[in-house]
């Protein structure tokens, strides 16, 4: 069976963005580098600019899912449209990883919908975190799963 990672594009920032998600899952960066950092193609070469920015980052989050991204270089940054493309899903394990996740992850964003227990038996709440990436945090309850099919 395939296993889901996302992958998240940024705009000089992800490195910030990254060291956030890394304070709330914890782990480390199995690889991070930098455009500055890839061996030379050739007929292109990388601006003074985008040379700290990150070329690819991988952040493991579970033992299936890993979460990837990267910044764009800055002749494609007005490109780049932050966070409304997409949410990350994430279905934990029990209420208090739940809450602990969603408190974690929304710090400085915007909550849409608060966790709270829903009509379809699960535990549900959405936001966008800081740098405008969307989140669903869930936790579906066995106990009420078995009255909701």
């Amino acid at each position: 069976m395939a296993t889901v990672n996302v992958y998240l594009t940024f705009n000089g920032n992800c490195r910030e963005a990254f060291d956030f998600y890394k304070s709330v899952f914890g782990g480390e960066y199995p690889y991070i580098g930098t455009f500055g950092e890839m061996p030379p193609a050739e007929g292109q070469e990388i601006k003074e600019a985008d040379r700290n920015r990150i070329m690819h980052v991988t952040l493991p989050v579970s033992q299936e899912t890993i979460l990837m991204g990267s910044d764009s270089i800055s002749d494609h940054a007005d490109q780049l449209v932050m966070g409304n493309n997409f949410s990350i899903s994430i279905n934990a394990e029990s209420k208090e990883e739940a809450d602990r996740l969603f408190n974690g992850l929304s710090a400085g964003g915007k909550i849409t919908m608060p966790l709270s227990d829903t009509f379809w038996g699960a535990y549900f709440g959405m936001f966008t975190d800081q740098f405008g990436i969307n989140w669903m945090v869930n936790y579906d309850d066995p106990s009420k799963m078995e009255q909701h099919p």
